[in-house]
């Protein structure tokens, strides 16, 4: 390249120097251009190994955004198995605390779950009346049901 410009100053020099155009040669030409193109004979060589350069980078390249997507991929996976974690210990918190199973519970924040562990809790409590003796045998007769039974029936009759 330096030739080139080397070769335009000395022409303007003639020139100037001599007021008149340059006039060259087919043989000027011909070496001229012989010098230009032998500077760019490894040309096609390096053009083809340029190409072979951008193809492998950009192999590499897709190389490495296939990477990025698992990694980011990967990371949103990450991330919802600790959310769920996070979320099945709290719900099992709430669960100590209120009684209710945790496997009832759906909230996402600690009083949502609460809220619901009471709803539950109030859901699940039976609405008849509470038995004054709360079920339990209060005889230790020998005889059956029906027998006790039959009894109680007569004496409520003789009355």
């Amino acid at each position: 390249m330096d030739t080139d410009n080397q070769e335009n100053q000395e022409v303007n020099a003639e020139e100037n120097a001599s007021g008149e155009e340059k006039t060259f040669t087919q043989a000027d030409v011909n070496r001229i251009v012989a010098e230009r193109v032998s500077d760019f004979k490894d040309y096609d060589e390096l053009k083809a190994k340029a190409a072979k350069y951008d193809e492998a980078e950009e192999a590499n390249k897709t190389e490495l955004q296939k990477a990025q997507e698992k990694n980011a991929s990967l990371q949103k996976e990450l991330e919802a198995l600790k959310s769920a974690a996070e979320l099945q210990k709290m719900h099992e918190e709430v669960s100590k605390e209120s009684g209710v199973p945790a496997e009832l519970l759906t909230g996402s924040t600690k009083e949502d779950c609460l809220v619901q562990a009471e709803k539950i809790k109030a859901f699940a409590q039976p609405e008849y009346p509470k038995v004054k003796d709360a079920g339990e045998v209060t005889t230790t007769s020998k005889r059956t049901t029906a027998q006790q039974f039959a009894d109680w029936f007569n004496a409520q009759a003789k009355e």
